[in-house]
């Protein structure tokens, strides 16, 4: 649904090329706000600026596969750990009088997408530079020349279309029929310790590069700026990836039309985020498999082998996103839910019941447990 993978033989793309969208006849139109993306005469949804982009993706893949011989870095999807809370989950707090956790849940996402936006102002090194082997015609060589802008348009909107963070906040008002203003939605973010309080959103690049340097993985004569860059995309794979779970879990919960409001209309909109996403992990796959395969070269002459230094970092991103930072989501989520159930009459026994239906379960002493274990 809504993406164009027709096949070419081009690898080399003008920024224009890579934000072109497909024809289509009407806009993508929710709660009287223009979003991006729009239908054909069929109805058919059709993805924002993915007229040449997937073919793109597609044609780098196999080019890769051609000049390489490997496949690219597999994304875990299968192996992911499930959304908490599960569906079933979910549709109890909200039959029990408590859907505040599943509302903050709406809000969070929805604000994270905004943050993708930020993408378009990372700074991208010059790669061929750092790198033995030619980088013509790769994603590597497109991340500044419109796959990073392409991307952080999808996420937080452009020139008075909207992106996911208003199609998740709208979904979420659909759904559960416009629950919060702007001032609730900013308190819970604070209290989910997704915003600090006050803060001015604004980003400080020595701190963050400063913080980068103090935690590095790779050789101190390895560009700084590369690792940075491959951090942050592989971090991007690993959070689209858990995306993935959170539009299955979203659009079959928000489906629901005898708990839900909006006749499914929420979830067509998930269905439609979903669908953006498709060329997000395919890109940043690709240029991450396509500088594994490459060699780095150092600023002494030193080479090291991409498969090295991008392992390392892959495999550092894949443990921390599976253990200490679901660890984290689990805590926040479930602080969410005690903080919507409060002191109200059968509180222990609606904490009780909300555990038996999910796969894990917080323990008296804080830890997180799988209920199979």
């Amino acid at each position: 649904m809504g993406i164009n993978v027709t096949t070419t033989d081009q690898v080399s793309f003008t920024e224009g090329e890579l934000l072109a969208t497909d024809d289509y006849v009407e806009p993508l139109v929710v709660g009287g706000v223009e979003c991006h993306g729009g239908f054909t005469d069929e109805g058919t949804y059709v993805s924002p600026r993915t007229r040449n982009r997937m073919p793109a993706i597609a044609a780098w893949q196999a080019k890769h596969r051609r000049d390489f011989g490997t496949e690219l870095l597999e994304a875990p999807l299968d192996t992911w750990p499930e959304h908490y809370p599960s569906v079933d989950q979910a549709r109890f707090l909200v039959a029990s009088g408590v859907p505040e956790p599943i509302i903050s849940t709406l809000t969070r996402i929805g604000t994270v997408e905004g943050f993708g936006g930020m993408i378009r102002h990372a700074p991208v090194p010059d790669v061929q530079c750092l790198v033995d082997e030619d980088v013509a015609g790769t994603a590597l060589a497109h991340l500044d020349q419109g796959l990073f802008e392409a991307h952080a348009r999808d996420e937080a909107g452009f020139e008075g279309q909207a992106g996911h963070k208003h199609m998740w906040f709208a979904a979420r008002d659909v759904a559960f029929e416009d629950p919060v203003t702007e001032d609730e939605t900013r308190l819970m973010l604070e209290r989910m310790g997704i915003v600090p309080p006050g803060a001015g959103g604004k980003v400080d690049p020595a701190a963050i590069r400063a913080a980068a340097a103090a935690v590095r993985l790779w050789p101190d004569d390895v560009s700084l700026d590369l690792e940075m860059l491959v951090t942050r995309m592989t971090r991007l794979v690993m959070i689209e990836v858990s995306a993935f779970h959170t539009f299955a879990w979203a659009e079959e919960l928000l489906a629901d039309t005898d708990l839900l409001a909006g006749d499914g209309e929420a979830a067509r909109l998930v269905s439609y985020i979903r669908a953006d996403e498709t060329p997000h992990v395919g890109y940043l796959r690709t240029a991450l498999s396509e500088l594994r395969d490459r060699t780095i070269v150092g600023s002494s002459g030193r080479k090291y082998a991409g498969s090295d230094l991008v392992g390392q970092v892959w495999d550092a991103a894949l443990i921390a996103s599976t253990t200490t930072n679901r660890a984290l989501m689990l805590e926040t989520t479930w602080r969410e839910v005690r903080h919507a159930v409060g002191e109200r009459p059968g509180a222990a026994d609606l904490l009780a019941r909300f555990d038996e239906l999910g796969t894990v379960h917080r323990s008296a002493d804080g830890a997180w447990v799988e209920a199979a274990a």
